[in-house]
């Protein structure tokens, strides 16, 4: 997962609101996964890909004792585990049912940030050491607020360029419009990101090797199907534990989000990434677009440390140029890409990669340097096994 981020809670809470008071309590402490509804089994999955060692739950008066049975079959299970209740502050039989039921502490919902990072910080003192899985793959992100078929072409590059480096790579195509990926290299699919969702106790090597479409160099692609459910609509907890299912088995994973709106699933993309390539071209348009998302995301304390700009269609005689993009978004210009608008457009008609179609082009060889540059953050990471990721849950890897 992302290095800028140093530990990871998880959290089952009454609404988005209260989630997001939480995130920006603990931003500068790590990220706050939702645990989705309060289901056990859904809890102690998530415990076990998220290395979490501390856990928020929500209690209320209607649910009181179905709150208390899950902190008590938490601990049970896991009793190196921290957990600390949720719920209004003022009311005394909460607190009282919380620390019977095994909770650690008890914060009032709407609590000062600084009162709820001082108390992570103390029971951080008093727990076990996180171990980190250096068994994952590594996670780039392309994502930008344009909505066009570049996005997908561009993304498509990178992993090629890194599949051919000797790694084992997927492309999850998430981007929009929906499945680009494949229809650019003249691809079909009848397994996508939804039926992985669906399958996430099943999804092993033999899965991946019998569902996953292939594509040149043994690149394996995973794209959206026009039936698939709106990207927000998928909760965060289902999306760590496919990323973290994913990454025990490719030694780097490409997504491609350009084009999605603001969400919680967005983010968590976007804070478990290794290498966040925000993407934008000249058109202050859509500049704006993209720094009203980028600000946001500041304001509210994610970590953007791992952020670098890719400016695209780039023209060298229109302002603003790339030097002024990079200050105006406060992120490190890594790539700056040539229009070239009939490569582009010959591309994409006729199905095939720019590295065949016009392999000595400024573009071309800026996409392929982009790529080699990815590839060389994962180059050390261990082939991963042929074993089931619910093997790993049970711990028998």
């Amino acid at each position: 997962m992302n290095q800028n981020l140093s530990q990871t809670f998880l959290a089952i809470t009454r609404n988005s609101t209260d989630l997001e008071w939480l995130q920006g309590a603990l931003a500068p402490l790590g990220q706050v996964v939702s645990a989705g509804a309060g289901s056990l089994d859904e809890l102690l999955a998530l415990v076990d890909v998220t290395f979490a060692s501390l856990v928020f739950v929500g209690l209320d008066r209607d649910h009181v004792v179905a709150q208390s049975a899950l902190i008590e079959g938490a601990l049970e299970a896991k009793p190196m585990l921290a957990i600390v209740a949720l719920g209004d502050g003022m009311d005394n039989q909460l607190v009282l049912n919380a620390m019977r039921a095994g909770a650690r502490d008890f914060v009032a919902y709407g609590s000062r940030a600084s009162e709820v990072a001082g108390l992570v910080r103390r029971l951080n003192k008093r727990l076990p050491p996180v171990a980190a899985n250096t068994q994952l793959g590594g996670l780039t992100v392309l994502y930008g607020t344009q909505s066009y078929s570049d996005g997908a072409l561009l993304a498509n590059h990178m992993a090629q360029v890194v599949q051919k480096s000797g790694q084992q790579t997927l492309l999850l195509d998430l981007g929009l419009p929906r499945g680009d990926s494949l229809a650019l290299l003249g691809l079909e699919s009848s397994f996508h990101f939804g039926d992985a969702l669906r399958h996430l106790r099943r999804l092993d090597a033999t899965l991946i090797d019998s569902a996953f479409t292939s594509a040149e160099a043994g690149l394996r692609i995973l794209a959206y199907a026009s039936s698939d459910e709106p990207l927000e609509n998928t909760s965060a907890a289902e999306l760590y534990m496919l990323l973290s299912a994913l990454r025990q088995h490719f030694q780097h994973i490409v997504v491609n989000l350009t084009g999605q709106s603001d969400s919680e699933a967005l983010r968590t993309f976007v804070s478990h990434c290794d290498k966040l390539i925000w993407y934008t071209d000249q058109n202050v348009l859509n500049c704006r677009r993209n720094l009203a998302v980028l600000n946001l995301w500041r304001e509210k304390g994610m970590k953007l440390d791992h952020a670098r700009l890719l400016v695209d269609g780039y023209l060298g005689s229109v302002a603003p140029d790339a030097e002024t993009l990079g200050k105006t978004f406060n992120l490190e210009v890594i790539a700056v890409l040539a229009a070239n608008a009939e490569v582009r457009l010959n591309a994409k008609n006729q199905g095939v990669s720019l590295f065949e179609l016009a392999p000595r082009e400024k573009l071309t060889q800026s996409l392929r340097a982009l790529g080699e540059r990815l590839a060389k953050r994962s180059e050390g990471l261990v082939k991963p096994k042929a074993i089931s990721w619910f093997d790993r849950l049970r711990g028998t890897s």
